[in-house]
């Protein structure tokens, strides 16, 4: 195994970047709005709300706040999907570097290509309900496909499609179309942060590979399926590591990782694993740990960390909500809520 200590220079976290003075403006705005983010203390109220509609009557106050009655689901879900849209235009109006608004509205062009190639590879119409948050306009989308044009892509784009495509006719496996995405968009997201060259981006793209890694292995070895070319390149974590980590126990994972930054999320996850079958608290660690981060960006007073910072956090509150929401339309139990 490769030296541990040039792997991880950095104890918790890595370095957030350097102070940008031209986002003074907007940074102040991102402070103003952190201010009406969910408390920690709604969210467990919604979570232990008895029903579907008193999750929805905890968020009675704020941006949050539904018609009386509650609503419908589908009419909650629009609203979500509003808000989301709504921080995505204030992110692109305040990002000074368009090539950051465009690595980030990329997120929506993949998974728009990963839901219309399981589609069509698998004979279902390619349908138009995309998310219109991305770079290539949903019509453009369906278009490519239904003239099987892939060149109606951007050139990152149209190889990921290329490369899913076959990944998938060598075994007909759905899977592969998702782990050819997942690669590539990775391949993606690093060389447009070394391009643009800021710390932050980099730093924030990698730890994500390292949890899409470790996460990968828990599932990999729950379901003791074949380890080969499922771990993404680019993260800190060597892949000696993970191949490793693979031939070993859960209870012997977290040591494993000791010299990283990642025990204690490896060793808590892998535990939940071998007593619940469930990943339910590795998603939630791998969560909490890159909200660590985002909350680092407090430090810089002007800069796109702060601004990429809210982007992701408010994100993640949408998601939060619509989750809790879900689970109390569909009557889950609190406990499996909470432990997300």
């Amino acid at each position: 195994m490769r030296s541990e200590a040039t792997m991880f220079e950095f104890l918790t976290y890595p370095q957030v970047g350097p102070e940008d003075w031209r986002y003074t403006s907007q940074c102040a705005q991102v402070r103003a709005m952190e201010m009406q983010l969910l408390s920690r203390a709604v969210l467990m109220d919604m979570a232990n709300a008895p029903d579907f509609a008193g999750a929805v009557a905890s968020l009675t106050v704020g941006e949050y706040a539904m018609p009386q009655g509650g609503g419908r689901f589908d009419d909650i879900q629009a609203i979500l999907l509003e808000k989301r849209s709504a921080v995505r235009s204030l992110f692109a109006d305040w990002m000074l570097d368009e090539r950051i608004v465009t690595l980030f509205r990329s997120r929506d062009d993949y998974a728009n290509l990963r839901l219309a190639l399981r589609r069509v590879l698998t004979d279902k119409p390619v349908g138009s309900d995309y998310s219109e948050d991305g770079n290539v306009p949903p019509d453009v989308l369906a278009r490519a496909f239904e003239e099987e044009n892939y060149g109606l892509f951007p050139d990152s784009l149209r190889e990921a499609a290329e490369q899913a495509v076959l990944a998938y006719y060598q075994n007909k496996d759905v899977r592969e179309i998702d782990a050819t995405i997942d690669r590539c968009e990775a391949e993606y997201k690093m060389a447009a942060a070394e391009q643009i060259g800021h710390p932050f981006l980099l730093n924030l793209f990698r730890m994500q590979i390292d949890l899409t890694n470790v996460r990968t292995l828990l599932r990999v070895k729950f379901r003791d399926a074949d380890p080969r070319g499922v771990f993404l390149p680019g993260g800190f974590i060597e892949a000696d590591r993970l191949r490793h980590a693979q031939e070993s126990a859960y209870e012997t994972l977290g040591q494993l990782f000791f010299a990283t930054p990642y025990y204690r999320l490896v060793e808590q996850g892998a535990g939940y694993v071998a007593s619940s079958q469930s990943f339910l608290k590795i998603e939630q660690q791998c969560e909490e740990y890159i909200g660590g981060y985002l909350k680092a960006t407090s430090q810089v007073t002007a800069g796109p960390q702060p601004i990429i910072a809210f982007l992701l956090t408010k994100e993640q509150e949408i998601r939060t909500v619509r989750l809790i929401l879900t689970a109390k339309k569909n009557q889950l139990d609190t406990k499996l809520i909470l432990d997300r």
